[in-house]
């Protein structure tokens, strides 16, 4: 385990603090040896609104891994939500150096970096410059232009930005307990490494990442994003609507959501003739057997989904259509929409979520590792599961173009040394 490097993600939520630490091999597998969720206090939407009760939550949710771990980490790659978020895409142009030779890396890094200059306000910083595509001499949707021959190159490239004093709150909870931040990961993007497949991101998917204080949209466009957007909506609004609607705590209307959104048992009889039959589940919701602490009769289960749930689905759904609209990529996405996060197990999401997209739809379950798999195994931790794979292929030597940020971070260093070599004698 000495060999292998750790990775360390920490999804900071609305609903939850969930830390994960990896090891990382040299084949890129991620194997989870620590797994810590709290609930996620000082935080609303995705943004920090209490810095110190933000941080007791990340530390008991960092402390609980790492003692599971048996590893004190030391540094970290952190989620980011919000409706601060947004994106563009960006072109950038540049002429090769060596015209009779190959194009470097040196070379792509330029054509990057003239794609990063867009206006942006002093108030806003760019998390993430994504490379969609190259251009050649007019050969288009080239992936990984090194090592082939050009005159001139461009290259597509979609940016994702963020409010500098949302970031900064971030940063400042994660460094305010001792872990430096080795690198801020829009938590949509995260999701999108440990539920999508490469088949569906090459032919056009849209990821909806339904959290408990916002939906996060990530459309996806021959193999890499095209748009980027956060809905200040989630989970937690039909939480609020079922604990308007019986008069009751939010932590009560919590269990009673997860109670419904559970399969239902069926019961299985034996008949006189000795043959099994099923018997259909009650749809009186027991309420003796979620210990609720308000004195509430007993419920119909399907005036609880009915009259109170789905419509707040439906209206959250008709709210991811639209922005779906305004992307102007409907119609390039046929692997249709991949539901993940906790509100993807709200009771009918599928259902409605079919009926109002028009597009097939799945739920996105995290994969991608091996170790504490069955801690993870549920929508929730798509997001962090998703953190520690980018962060897996992030410390990889290889350059992999997607990852814009070690791309920067391994040039200055070259550059740095040339420029030691160039000093010494």
């Amino acid at each position: 385990m000495s060999k292998d490097k750790v990775v360390v993600g920490i999804d900071v939520g609305s609903s939850k603090v969930t830390t994960i630490i990896t090891t990382v091999q040299a084949a890129s597998s991620v194997n989870i040896i620590g797994v810590s969720s709290q609930p996620s206090r000082g935080l609303r939407k995705g943004q920090v609104v209490d810095i110190d009760e933000a941080v007791a939550s990340i530390t008991a949710s960092l402390e609980a891994a790492e003692r599971m771990a048996g590893y004190s980490a030391g540094t970290a790659f952190v989620s980011v939500d919000g409706t601060h978020i947004e994106s563009q895409n960006s072109k950038g142009v540049v002429a090769v150096s060596d015209p009779h030779g190959e194009i470097s890396q040196d070379d792509v890094m330029r054509v990057i970096e003239a794609a990063r200059a867009i206006s942006l306000p002093s108030s806003r910083e760019i998390l993430h410059v994504i490379p969609r595509y190259f251009i050649v001499d007019s050969q288009s949707g080239i992936k990984d232009p090194i090592g082939m021959n050009g005159v001139r190159m461009e290259v597509e490239t979609h940016i994702v930005t963020g409010a500098t004093t949302a970031l900064r709150n971030i940063a400042k909870c994660i460094s305010t307990i001792g872990i430096d931040v080795e690198g801020m990961v829009f938590s949509g993007l995260a999701s999108s490494y440990s539920v999508l497949t490469d088949t569906e991101r090459e032919l056009g998917v849209i990821l909806v990442d339904f959290g408990g204080g916002t939906t996060d949209i990530c459309i996806f466009v021959e193999g890499a994003p095209a748009y980027c957007s956060v809905l200040p909506i989630g989970a937690r609004n039909v939480t609020n609507d079922l604990a308007i609607g019986l008069r009751i705590s939010l932590d009560s209307a919590e269990k009673i959501k997860l109670a419904l959104s559970r399969p239902p048992k069926i019961a299985v009889e034996v008949d006189e003739k000795g043959e099994s039959v099923d018997k259909k589940e009650s749809d009186v919701l027991d309420i003796a057997s979620l210990s609720i602490d308000e004195d509430i009769r007993n419920v119909s289960k399907k005036t609880l989904t009915d009259g109170i749930m789905k419509p707040r689905v439906r209206e959250i759904l008709n709210m991811v259509k639209l922005e779906i609209q305004k992307s102007n990529f409907a119609g390039l996405t046929p692997s249709g929409v991949v539901l993940t996060g906790g509100g993807a197990e709200t009771c009918g999401m599928v259902d409605l979520a079919k009926q109002e997209l028009g597009m097939p739809v799945r739920i996105g379950l995290p994969s991608g590792a091996t170790g504490l798999v069955d801690e993870v195994a549920s929508p929730a931790y798509a997001a962090s599961l998703g953190l520690v794979i980018y962060g897996a292929d992030y410390q990889q030597e290889e350059v992999r173009l997607p990852l814009v940020g070690r791309i920067e971070i391994k040039g200055l260093v070259n550059k740095g040394l040339d420029l030691i070599k160039s000093i010494l004698p």
